[in-house]
């Protein structure tokens, strides 16, 4: 069959709708090809009515496969969504669980650490007080040995008196049967010989020299002559002019001078001083003796008489205290210059016997200074002397946990016990005494309790008796403090500047 004449179905759908009708109306054909044209109409019809039934059944397929589709999209965002919930429910969990475990892993670790902490500060007190009772014992040792070599010196020197006096009786014996002049020069010389011993077995820490008594505890001389000692023999004069020290010099005055009383400055500049005296140019000895120096000498460049000073004291307390237990040789340096600048860290107190004995030379001693040739005033001599002071104070009654104190409240125990002992009371002691009190009674009550209660009776049952005898102005104002000192009990007061900058410097040393 040709298909030439017929190209779509559309076309022999128009031909049947339209004009094949009237074409076999108006034309005459045979049957044969009526048949054909009818067979191959309907099968044009069965053609069409199978790709239109393909058709529809493919756009249903094609439909049913796009719902299908979507619903197993759906289905996947659901099954993603429900995924997604329950990673977020275990991740939470999970979350949860670590940190728990973290909790406890952190809990322990700390205890642990509290355990080792405790551990280690109970070991540190046990050393402490294995080395403090060492310490004891050797004193005690030495305390006997001193007394042994005392005690044998005495007797030597008996034993020498009593024969330079038996010598001496031999002597005016023999020169007795030879003429009056060899009689009279033998008689003087045995004088002489007796005065000498005589004054050999009594001599004690009062001596007079010059027209002046010296008051001092005979430990208390022999201390500050050995301080004097080191410093000399370790020390060349003039070591501030020096260039080859002059950088170390700038160093630790650059440091000291930038020291205020908090914590962070404490700590730094600490820091740096003990970092400046391990220096390997500059001699030990002479780093040490810098540092006293420029430490002592902020009494100089700071206002001593501002409020704020008791606070800058006890800071330079803190450093001087930090540096010593790193290098233990600064401590004799820096008492040695305490003992130069102010007598009355020694304790001691010279006394003029007469006007003669009051001169230039004798208030230098003591400790004035003189500037264009003029001595200071007797005010301004006693606001150095408590300036000093307190600084010492400052110093022997710090205290850091976990650190060693070469000088501490033991020895300014010692000092005041020496202090009240061999000291008269005057206005200079007065105030040396009440500028101590003012700073270390607080520690020194803390510690020795009812003991330093019997000393503030002392004081004023006999020191204040004596004070109020002098009757002047200085005097009065002096009386008035330590009265004052006694009658408020200021030693139950803790000292403004002193235990904040303690507590926190135990906490940033030893956590």
């Amino acid at each position: 069959m040709k298909h030439g004449s017929h190209c779509t179905i559309n076309d022999s759908e128009d031909e049947l709708d339209g004009q094949v009708e009237p074409y076999h109306l108006m034309e005459k054909r045979n049957l044969e090809k009526s048949i054909l044209l009818e067979l191959e109409r309907e099968h044009h019809l069965k053609v069409q009515e199978e790709v239109r039934s393909k058709l529809a059944a493919l756009e249903v397929g094609h439909q049913n496969e796009i719902q299908r589709t979507i619903s197993a999209f759906a289905r996947l965002q659901k099954y993603a969504e429900s995924r997604k919930e329950i990673d977020r429910r275990l991740d939470v969990h999970f979350q949860r669980r670590i940190a728990e475990v973290l909790d406890k892993h952190l809990s322990m670790v700390q205890r642990d650490h509290e355990q080792k902490s405790q551990i280690v500060e109970r070991r540190i007190r046990d050393d402490a007080a294995l080395e403090e009772a060492k310490r004891k014992e050797q004193a005690i040792k030495e305390e006997k040995l001193r007394q042994e070599r005392a005690r044998q010196e005495a007797e030597a020197r008996q034993k020498e008196a009593a024969k330079l006096a038996a010598e001496t009786r031999k002597t005016a014996f023999e020169a007795a049967q030879k003429e009056a002049a060899e009689k009279e020069a033998a008689e003087k010389e045995a004088a002489k010989l007796r005065e000498a011993a005589a004054s050999q077995s009594s001599q004690n820490s009062q001596n007079n020299n010059a027209g002046i008594k010296v008051f001092a505890d005979k430990y208390a001389l022999e201390a500050e002559s050995r301080r004097r000692a080191l410093v000399h023999n370790q020390v060349p004069e003039n070591i501030h002019l020096r260039k080859e020290f002059a950088k170390y010099d700038r160093q630790i005055a650059k440091s000291i001078s930038k020291l205020m009383p908090t914590t962070d400055s404490v700590r730094s500049r600490a820091s740096e001083l003990i970092k400046a005296l391990d220096g390997q140019d500059c001699p030990r000895p002479i780093a040490c003796c810098l540092f006293a120096n420029k430490i002592i000498s902020i009494v100089k460049s700071r206002n001593t008489k501002d409020k704020t000073f008791g606070n800058l004291a006890f800071a330079c307390g803190y450093v001087m205290l930090l540096v010593t237990n790193q290098v233990p040789d600064a401590m004799d340096y820096l008492l040695a210059e305490f003992n130069r600048v102010c007598i009355y860290t020694v304790p001691k107190h010279l006394h003029a016997l007469n006007a003669q004995a009051r001169n230039r030379d004798y208030y230098r001693l003591i400790g004035y200074q003189e500037e264009n040739g003029q001595l200071e005033s007797t005010e301004s001599y006693l606001t150095y002397v408590v300036a000093y002071v307190k600084l010492y104070a400052a110093m022997i009654q710090t205290e850091i946990k976990g650190v060693r104190h070469p000088h501490g409240l033991a020895e300014g125990w010692k000092w005041l016990a020496l202090f009240l002992n061999a000291l008269p009371a005057t206005t200079a002691t007065a105030c040396a005494l009440h500028a101590f009190l003012k700073m270390a009674g607080f520690a020194l009550h803390k510690k020795y309790g009812s003991q330093f209660l019997k000393i503030l009776d002392v004081i004023s049952r006999c020191f204040l008796p004596a004070l109020k005898d002098q009757g002047n102005k200085m005097q009065s104002e002096a009386v008035n403090n330590l009265q004052n000192y006694l009658n408020d009990k200021i030693y139950l007061q803790e000292p403004e500047g002193q235990y904040l900058v303690q507590q926190l410097l135990s906490k940033e040393l030893f956590m």
